[in-house]
């Protein structure tokens, strides 16, 4: 065998070993390792053996500790080069929010909840945040400085969703409980409590603003069914029954006229909330466990999410294309209109809690009860290519991402001229939408997290 050891790391190793022998009270073995070494008792004296103590543990423990610093280091280079590798470069990835995506340490983090928080929605235009707990309260946050604004009391159970929405200029805050109530608050009138809205035969899991319709609100429930209700009337206008079990969230499109579902069925159900009588348009069958979250693709995602199904040219005639949920079997789904799954996403270790597109298309976001964020790249596959894996200390169960700023050149006064005043002469201006970077997470450790750029 091949001599590693140089002659004196051998002698030096020989003599520890003869120490700790000696030191652990095994005297024999100790004196025959001696006397086949040729050690006598001149070279090898109690005052040597006395500076050999020890030697040996002390070498065994630091190569253990430096091992466990080396595997720690090589783990965490690698998630770094991985980043590296993903990621466009930093100069321009600040520079556009297209390309933005959450780190850690978080900009804030919120606490006050009692008990774990189910839910977070942003205010479309003001930077408020509403958060909803089991502790049975709604608070209003500033995220932009941290701080909390009012805590808001009425519902008997836990509040498991919020929304902000409604008719423009008048946006309203709903939240929906498992006290079988959909409550509206006026934040332009100190959250007074406007209206509630009974119906619901169970608990009340999710709660949506349908977009472009001003006034219509969406809700999921325990009772199997999804209410639309008209919140100027608190009259419920539509029931859309199809699912054969707790139906666990909804999100409508971005032009109000489909609505995507969840359910404890394992399904996910698109719906086409234009007709007197919606019936589920397609059924989307795939996962094997409870189906907690889903998301409608914006159409800034649709090239990619067609690249990703093997379609040349990205639809362009729906505003439904492609949805992504996510489930208790630890997966998330991408799907196509037709109901076809174009892409199963694995690498959550636990229930996938809540799902959001990047408003620039580029990636999808989830967060889980593995208490990790990650971000899949949709122009690689549906790669994972960054991990917050400290983005909260327990279970993550809720995450939204702040609408985008919309610049309306047409409705700002100018020249003194009020507010709403339409530009004279010409067509009005096409709106033009700026990402925000800012996302928000709630969890069972009772804190809200602001990631921000």
């Amino acid at each position: 065998m091949s001599q590693i050891l140089t002659s004196r790391q051998a002698d030096e190793l020989h003599r520890a070993l003869i120490a700790y022998l000696t030191a652990a009270n095994l005297p024999n073995t100790a004196a025959a390792l001696r006397e086949e070494l040729n050690l006598s008792e001149e070279v090898f004296d109690p005052a040597t053996a006395k500076k050999y103590e020890g030697l040996l543990e002390k070498k065994w423990t630091s190569v253990v500790r430096l091992q466990k610093k080396i595997m720690d280091l090589e783990s965490r280079n690698h998630i770094l080069q991985s980043e590296l590798d993903n990621a466009t470069p930093t100069s321009r990835q600040n520079k556009d929010p297209a390309a933005w995506l959450p780190r850690a340490p978080p900009r804030h983090t919120l606490q006050s909840h009692r008990d774990p928080i189910t839910c977070v929605a942003f205010h479309p235009v003001f930077s408020s945040l509403a958060s909803g707990s089991e502790d049975q309260t709604i608070k209003i946050w500033d995220w932009e400085l941290g701080e909390l604004e009012r805590t808001i009391k009425g519902h008997t159970k836990a509040v498991l969703d919020v929304d902000y929405g409604g008719p423009r200029g008048n946006t309203l805050l709903a939240s929906c409980s498992s006290d079988l109530t959909i409550k509206l608050w006026d934040p332009l009138d100190s959250y007074k409590n406007i209206r509630t809205l009974p119906g619901h035969d169970h608990s009340v899991s999710a709660v949506r603003f349908i977009p472009g319709s001003g006034n219509l609100l969406v809700s999921a429930s325990r009772d199997k069914t999804l209410r639309i209700w008209d919140v100027s009337t608190g009259y419920c206008v539509k029931t859309l029954r199809g699912h054969a079990e707790w139906v666990r969230d909804v999100c409508p499109s971005l032009d109000g006229k489909y609505i995507l579902s969840t359910s404890d069925d394992y399904t996910s159900r698109l719906w086409d909330v234009t007709i007197t009588n919606p019936e589920p348009k397609v059924t989307l069958i795939g996962h094997e466990h409870v189906v907690l979250c889903c998301a409608i693709a914006p159409p800034a995602a649709y090239q990619n999410l067609a690249a990703m199904a093997g379609i040349k040219k990205p639809p362009a005639t729906s505003s439904a294309e492609f949805m992504a949920t996510g489930s208790r079997d630890k997966s998330i789904r991408l799907w196509d209109a037709r109901g076809t799954c174009i892409k199963t996403l694995v690498g959550h270790d636990n229930w996938v809690r809540g799902l959001v597109f990047h408003p620039g298309g580029k990636y999808l976001l989830s967060v889980s009860d593995d208490k990790t964020l990650r971000c899949w790249d949709l122009t690689q596959e549906g790669k994972c290519v960054k991990t917050i894996g400290d983005a909260h200390g327990h279970f993550v169960q809720c995450i939204k991402w702040a609408p985008s700023v919309i610049k309306d050149a047409s409705v700002n006064g100018e020249h003194g001229e009020p507010n709403g005043t339409p530009k004279k002469g010409g067509a009005a201006a096409t709106p033009e939408a700026q990402i925000r970077c800012v996302i928000a997470t709630g969890s069972v450790d009772l804190n809200v997290r602001i990631f921000a750029n």
